[in-house]
């Protein structure tokens, strides 16, 4: 796939309905079976997804290579997952915008890649201002969905996240690859972080959905 015609794609992507097939893990979905280790662990995985299917989507649609498309489809599923795993606690219309918003990330996301792929600073500025914007945008959405998610703490860790994925896109374009490799470290161990800190105020606000199994837990820091 020709990075021409990734916009294209991804915004086809960003516009599809969530899949019944995208199922969350099957603990996550057991309302009343769930420890706060089992959320977490769930969540770390849905959150792990979004961080390593988007390398691999970067690495062929940078390079050029035929399975883009197929990562891209992998990715955009994984947004479908991640609400659906909020859906279990927010309800069904939650859920939906959450994976909107997230198959907008994603899109702009791409839109980014192609721009710095062709050096088009301008393209490449105004697709990053939208990113950030759909970045608070997620962010003003969480947080008014639990009070333990703090929007300051929420537009940090999105920032970040943008921060470490933007030093990933950037060390592969200019082919730097020790640089490239330490860059997917710091997407990765963030991402746990925040997919921690998303698992705590989820225990935080129902802690019934728990039972006796709740442990002390701080939210979001």
């Amino acid at each position: 796939m020709r990075m021409p015609t990734l916009v294209a794609a991804l915004a086809a992507c960003a516009l599809m309905p969530m899949s019944a097939a995208a199922a969350v893990p099957r603990k996550a979905a057991a309302d009343h079976s769930q420890s706060p280790a089992d959320l977490k662990r769930d969540m770390r995985k849905l959150w792990t997804d979004h961080v390593v299917w988007t390398r691999d989507y970067l690495i062929a649609a940078v390079g050029g290579h035929p399975d883009a498309p197929a990562a891209l489809s992998r990715l955009m599923r994984n947004q479908e997952q991640i609400g659906h795993a909020v859906a279990m606690f927010y309800g069904d219309a939650t859920g939906r915008q959450l994976t909107s918003l997230l198959k907008q990330h994603i899109a702009i996301a791409g839109e980014l890649v192609k721009a710095a792929t062709v050096g088009d600073k301008a393209t490449q500025q105004q697709a990053d201002t939208r990113w950030h914007q759909n970045a608070m945008d997620i962010a003003d959405f969480m947080s008014k969905a639990n009070p333990n998610w703090p929007r300051a703490t929420l537009v940090d860790l999105m920032n970040q996240h943008l921060a470490t994925t933007t030093t990933e896109v950037a060390a592969r374009l200019n082919k730097r690859w020790d640089e490239d490799v330490r860059a997917f470290d710091a997407v990765y161990d963030h991402i746990l972080h925040m997919s921690d800190a998303i698992s705590d105020g989820i225990v935080q606000q129902f802690p019934d959905r728990f039972g006796d199994r709740v442990t002390a837990t701080s939210g979001v820091r």
